[in-house]
């Protein structure tokens, strides 16, 4: 019998749920050495620096200074509009359209609901429960350890050791490498993943076990995932920037 499930966690982002707002999320990678490696008081006056954008800040915050938290707000909002739907699983789904998707995809899907199990992590509309599972992945058999601690470096509780954020599907065949440390290259290497029952270690998550999957079913489980492609959040790049 498997455990109940934890209290609602709110909102977080990350493999490791480190942010619990957008707002926070859009500044961490600015700042991050491995990514932009640029210091929120250096964005701040760089931004400043550009007289084209006061006017932007004036009408939108009431002032033509450029903060920190404006920035961060700005970007988040941003971020808000990028929303994928009317994919061809949502016109199957939602809108009765039988030619929507393909047979296989059907097939997929239930088996992707059913023997698959996979929307015991993967529900609602994004595909995700927003909670964190250790899968195995990162597990070293040699030392015993993860090469990443996972949720249990920002919780500091033993039973988050080597647990990941659920990701939302959608997108989710443009979105590879997949996995937290990009180990798995293609859907078809994560459905076989999870068919061999992700791998052990002290604390896998009891969701997991083998699922005796046919080659036939793995192809119409990632047909399915296939279908999740979407649209609504794609966008043309500004024509010019402030200056």
């Amino acid at each position: 019998m498997l455990p109940p499930p934890p209290a609602d966690l709110g909102p977080s982002f990350f493999w490791d749920g480190r942010a619990t707002s957008l707002e926070q999320q859009v500044l961490m990678p600015i700042a991050d050495p491995t990514e932009m490696g640029l210091g929120h008081g250096e964005m701040v006056a760089r931004l400043s620096a550009v007289s084209g954008y006061r006017q932007y800040f004036s009408e939108v915050y009431g002032s033509e200074a450029i903060t920190m938290d404006h920035v961060a707000a700005a970007i988040a909002d941003y971020v808000r509009t990028r929303k994928s739907g009317n994919a061809p699983f949502d016109r199957w789904s939602y809108a009765r359209d039988s030619g929507a998707v393909s047979e296989q995809a059907k097939l997929g899907f239930d088996v992707f609901s059913f023997k698959g199990r996979c929307g015991m992590c993967h529900v609602g509309f994004n595909f995700s429960d927003g909670r964190f599972h250790n899968l195995g992945v990162g597990w070293d058999s040699h030392s015993q350890t993860f090469l990443d601690q996972g949720r249990a470096a920002v919780s500091h509780e033993p039973h988050d050791v080597g647990a990941f954020k659920t990701p939302g599907l959608r997108e989710v065949s443009k979105r590879a490498p997949y996995m937290h440390d990009g180990s798995l290259a293609t859907l078809r290497e994560v459905v076989e993943f999870y068919n061999r029952g992700g791998i052990q270690n002290p604390r896998r998550s009891p969701r997991l076990a083998p699922l005796g999957l046919t080659t036939k079913e793995i192809d119409a489980v990632v047909a399915f995932l296939q279908t999740l492609n979407g649209e609504g959040y794609l966008d043309s790049p500004p024509r010019y920037y402030p200056r």
